[in-house]
């Protein structure tokens, strides 16, 4: 059971976090920030992941710790679920068109963190989310679980679209890479 259970309390957020790779795609729970849910929810369908959140965030301030926060106990919860990272595929890869949005994901679950993001906003905010967040949030989940993550948002008009897009384009991939295999770590190192 491949699960990784968090818990990280500061004095801007509060979260308990449980993410299972080999779910049944169900994300309970709620971060306060509508459609970050949204997106959260899209990540479990897409990615066939179960994650079940409890969690508080100085939200009166504004989303930016919530989302912080959320992305390093999330890469917290991965890492632990996928331990010293033996017998997955390692890389994934994947395209989402979201309507006139086109939205792609490649990454290597390498023990190497790194976020390369490639993707513009034109409005600050959709819904209670402020756009810059997404990068943010991206970039603790990747640093935090040794992800080197590459998004991209090729084309598109509206906001929602592209966000939606990366975020299950990252799904997929991330589903792709984490995908078991018969073989040992996946690295002529023979460890990652």
């Amino acid at each position: 059971m491949r699960v990784g259970k968090i818990q990280r309390n500061t004095r801007e957020t509060q979260i308990s976090l449980s993410w299972d790779l080999d779910g049944e795609g169900v994300y309970k729970g709620s971060c306060g920030v509508g459609f970050f849910d949204h997106m959260m929810q899209a990540l479990c369908v897409h990615g066939g992941f179960d994650i079940e959140l409890a969690m508080k965030g100085d939200l009166e301030v504004d989303c930016h710790h919530s989302i912080e926060d959320l992305g390093i106990v999330l890469g917290m919860a991965l890492k632990e679920a996928l331990k010293d990272k033996g017998g997955i595929r390692r890389y994934g890869s994947f395209y989402i068109p979201m309507d006139e949005a086109l939205g792609f994901c490649a990454l290597d679950v390498s023990g190497r963190a790194f976020l390369v993001f490639d993707a513009s906003f034109e409005n600050p905010s959709v819904g209670t989310l402020d756009c810059c967040m997404v990068k943010e949030f991206f970039r603790a989940l990747a640093f935090q679980a040794g992800i080197t993550l590459h998004l991209k948002v090729l084309y598109g008009e509206n906001d929602h679209h592209k966000i939606e897009a990366i975020f299950k384009a990252f799904a997929h991939a991330l589903r792709e890479a984490v995908t078991e295999t018969d073989k040992g770590v996946l690295s002529s190192k023979g460890v990652l």
